[in-house]
């Protein structure tokens, strides 16, 4: 028997790209083994060391996924908004977690999804793995161009490169303005930007000052993309 859940998990599953074009059936049963988490702000998803046994499903909220340095400085790999997929590298053979996944916000939701339904999904679909693939090397190429940026960018460079991919990617628009609502500190900015909180700080300041963007603790607003350099 199909309930409304079941309707509603099958329908946050088709926003998953390599997910869209299978059959009701095949998204139904695996909705079936999918286990709703409401968790609260700063709580870990999944911690590394862990057994990846799971992948999840970003329905509601933020999440960062993260490293940490031997002097236990916090290096944000991923800020993920909904509708993300994250902790999927044990689809491709991952035994242990190598990073951490945090939430950013109160009441995240996710979707947790057994790694073996999802095996299972893709012995009865088998052009589904070329699908996963190609899906894995378009996130690799992501972080290869955010490494070449830690490399040859400075840091004002990678605040605004920052800004500009959080307007394009979850920016809301307002007339010609651009208005990101976030969850970030700017520690976090600078977490995941490879700077210091002070000089997210000063970089922000001068975009104000230069009336490019106005920001609050809760929202960013781009006043003109195209002029942001």
């Amino acid at each position: 028997m199909t309930t409304t859940r079941d309707t509603s998990v099958v329908a946050f599953l088709r926003q998953i790209p390599f997910l869209e074009q299978l059959p009701y059936a095949d998204l139904h049963e695996l909705a079936l083994l999918c286990q709703s988490e409401q968790i609260q702000r700063n709580s870990a998803i999944y911690s590394k060391g862990d057994i990846s046994n799971h992948l999840f499903v970003l329905l509601r909220g933020s999440v960062k996924v993260c490293s940490f340095s031997e002097d236990g400085r916090e290096i944000i790999k991923e800020m993920l908004s909904p509708i993300a997929l994250f902790g999927d590298l044990g689809l491709v053979g991952e035994k242990e977690r190598q990073e951490n996944a945090f939430s950013m916000q109160d009441e995240v939701q996710l979707l947790r999804i057994p790694i073996d339904a999802f095996r299972k999904l893709i012995r009865r679909h088998p052009s589904l793995s070329l699908d996963i693939v190609d899906w894995l090397g378009s996130r690799l190429r992501r972080a290869e161009a955010r490494l070449e940026a830690l490399m040859f960018k400075d840091a004002r460079e990678r605040i605004i490169d920052f800004l500009k991919d959080s307007a394009e990617n979850q920016g809301k628009k307002i007339g010609f303005e651009l208005l990101i609502k976030h969850s970030m500190t700017q520690q976090d900015i600078a977490n995941y930007t490879g700077t210091s909180r002070q000089t997210v700080t000063s970089v922000l300041n001068e975009l104000r000052k230069s009336n490019l963007i106005y920001f609050n603790r809760r929202s960013i607003l781009i006043r003109d993309l195209e002029r942001l350099v």
